[in-house]
């Protein structure tokens, strides 16, 4: 893609972030977005039919990204996450890379949507990734397993959004790893 191509579509994303940092996408219009990316109307239409494919086209970019975040370890591993070391971890460097959506994503003050938006997403990547381990399961079963590591991730996302991002990946690494070699929780 040519340079001046990836500037745009850069420009186009860091002002869609400023503004749904204001407000939800619905609100946003083409003439804000063309403003604050420095862009004419004409140069948006080149590119976009609408905000939403703005939208859609970051939302992608960024769900690719963690797809491939997430596999990483299991592909390293041959499926083996005994094997797993906090280097094979990149969810989190995923993050810190994202972390401007991830911030509007957990707002408080931002309407659930992006957050049930990531959470089918994750649901579905992991389905698909770890489908020839889940035959035996029933549909109820294979459902709660979903969710239950869809939100295990997200849960872990959350604590660091909520601690501001304070952690580096390579603590998050560590604290990952810790949880994944936890047997049991003693609650005594």
């Amino acid at each position: 893609m040519d340079l001046r191509v990836k500037k745009t579509h850069y420009n186009i994303q860091q002002a869609l972030l400023v503004l749904l940092k204001q407000k939800s996408l619905e609100d946003i219009s083409i003439a804000e977005l063309c403003r604050i990316a420095e862009i004419n109307r004409g140069t948006f239409y080149l590119h976009y039919k609408n905000v939403h494919a703005v939208f859609e086209r970051y939302f992608n970019e960024i769900v690719d990204d963690l797809k491939t975040s997430y596999e990483l370890p299991y592909d390293l591993t041959r499926d083996n996450i005994s094997n797993i070391t906090p280097e094979m971890i990149k969810i989190f460097h995923h993050v810190n890379k994202y972390e401007a959506f991830y911030r509007i994503v957990f707002d408080e003050k931002i309407p659930l949507n992006y957050y049930k938006m990531l959470f089918e997403t994750i649901r579905s990547f992991i389905k698909s990734y770890h489908n020839h381990h889940l035959i035996n399961l029933t549909d109820d079963e294979l459902d709660f397993f979903l969710s239950f590591t869809a939100n295990s991730i997200i849960g872990v996302i959350l604590q660091w959004h909520n601690n501001d991002y304070k952690q580096s990946p390579k603590q998050l690494n560590e604290i990952l790893m810790k949880l994944i070699k936890l047997k049991q929780f003693d609650l005594n």
